[in-house]
């Protein structure tokens, strides 16, 4: 298992089954859940907290993993790939409820920088360059799993009424969030695509170099 965004381990294990790999394996089959009561139910608080559980324990598995030395090519493969799908996925399962805030245009700017920064992480990684996560993806995946739970209530007409008075005060705070949630993700593939583009062209000049 791996950080966010792929940190770049010391040692990578060819073995697969350990603590941290059943972890986010875990939390793969709870984003499963988690899209399945989106579509076919109307239990949104329960939702909200398996969404919870689920994105709580993806420090779980990359902790575990550094610490028991357990990091594997199959947890750094499928670390990040659960982490999309149960963020894009969410978003996307999110789009018919307009309650929640969530519409096309943001859930095309989350999967979109997720596509284009995985495509070229693949390109510097293939030629030996260090591409390790920076801060900006680690608070772009914080504030996208404060976001998600913030929308998911929104749809859930217990909740509101729960609220009273204070409806309106959470959804101004779902919207901030909303924003946030678009500008952190954009600044941070800005930010990737500026170190990436420098990193490969470092990487021509020295091949170019020791030709």
């Amino acid at each position: 298992m791996a950080a966010n965004d792929s940190d770049t381990p010391p040692n990578v294990s060819g073995s697969s089954w350990n603590l941290p790999n059943a972890i986010t394996f875990s939390r793969l089959i709870l984003a499963f859940v988690v899209l399945a009561m989106i579509d076919f139910t109307d239990w949104w608080i329960t939702t909200t907290i398996i969404f919870v559980v689920a994105v709580s324990t993806d420090f779980l598995d990359g902790y575990f993993a550094r610490k028991w030395n357990q990091i594997t090519v199959l947890g750094r493969i499928m670390d990040p790939f659960v982490d999309k799908v149960i963020v894009g996925g969410t978003l996307i399962f999110l789009i018919p409820h307009p309650e929640s805030g969530i519409c096309p245009w943001i859930t095309f700017i989350v999967i979109g920088r997720e596509m284009f920064v995985t495509g070229l992480r693949s390109v510097l990684e293939g030629h030996g360059v260090d591409f390790s996560a920076k801060w900006s993806g680690k608070i772009k995946m914080i504030v996208q799993s404060i976001t998600i739970p913030l929308a998911l209530l929104a749809v859930s007409p217990e909740f509101l009424n729960w609220l009273g008075e204070n409806k309106v005060g959470y959804l101004q705070l779902r919207d901030l969030f909303l924003y946030a949630t678009v500008g952190i993700t954009l600044y941070s593939g800005g930010e990737y695509t500026w170190r990436g583009l420098s990193l490969l062209k470092e990487q021509s000049n020295l091949e170019v170099n020791d030709q």
